[in-house]
């Protein structure tokens, strides 16, 4: 292909194609000599596009907030010895539930590794290209005690929550929400009822959740939006930090 020329190449950067103007200067002559036209413009496309999915990629990693940003289901220790199911991971791992809008439920001991599941989930999807959010109860509900103040702080907050295609909430019911909190709870799960997937990483069986959530109508009405459409998923009780500092002192 003839070098392009310095105003095509400024009218290229203009419109915003500079990733595709970089491939095509990246391309070896040498490797690309006799093939056709369209062949060259088709390779130099293909380059340009791994670049700006990869971009968008780490994009939507970055801004997912993870606690464990390197976290990856095939990067796990100890499948069977604390009884996961590898092919049913390796399902999640396609993010085929977020199609579905399937909710996941990660239930262990403290240290069992819940946290770092609901990161590799939130970064599979990331790497599917789907917006997710991963984020801690305690921080759910003082993010919601500023909003609430704020004029149309209560919207901005539930808009916001609830577009995340697939929303991480780890330390599900470690404390006892108050009143608002359930009332946000509720309002946040309908709107993504249906709509969006949500996991919660949590200490506590299901048989527990009712008490925790105030044994009212809001208890109720927050189960009924969870239960009936979720991947229950035992993590066991090894205690994986243990496991992970004996790994770097051995």
């Amino acid at each position: 292909m003839s070098r392009i020329d310095i105003e095509t190449k400024r009218k290229l950067r203009e419109m915003g194609v500079a990733t595709l103007l970089d491939a095509f200067d990246a391309q070896d002559d040498t490797l690309t000599l006799g093939l056709a036209f369209e062949e060259r413009v088709k390779l130099a496309i293909d380059d340009a596009h791994s670049v700006f999915t990869q971009t968008k990629v780490e994009g939507l990693i970055r801004r997912a907030n993870l606690r464990y940003p390197n976290a990856g289901l095939r990067r796990l220790d100890l499948v069977e010895e604390r009884g996961l199911d590898r092919s049913m991971l390796a399902g999640l791992g396609t993010c085929s539930f977020i199609d579905r809008q399937q909710n996941v439920v990660f239930q262990g001991f403290t240290g069992s590794g819940k946290s770092y599941l609901g990161c590799a989930l939130a970064k599979a999807a990331c790497l599917h290209r789907v917006r997710a959010h991963y984020i801690r109860m305690p921080e759910l509900e003082e993010a919601w005690q500023l909003a609430r103040d704020k004029p149309s702080g209560s919207t901005k907050f539930l808009n916001k929550f609830a577009a995340f295609s697939l929303l991480v909430i780890d330390e599900w019911l470690l404390d006892e929400p108050d009143e608002s909190t359930r009332s946000m709870l509720l309002e946040l799960l309908e709107r993504r009822y249906d709509q969006a997937s949500t996991v919660f990483c949590t200490q506590y069986a299901q048989k527990d959740w009712h008490q925790r959530l105030g044994s009212g109508v809001h208890a109720d009405a927050i189960m009924d939006r969870i239960v009936h459409n979720t991947i229950w998923v035992e993590t066991g009780g090894h205690n994986m930090r243990e496991h992970t500092a004996g790994q770097v002192t051995a």
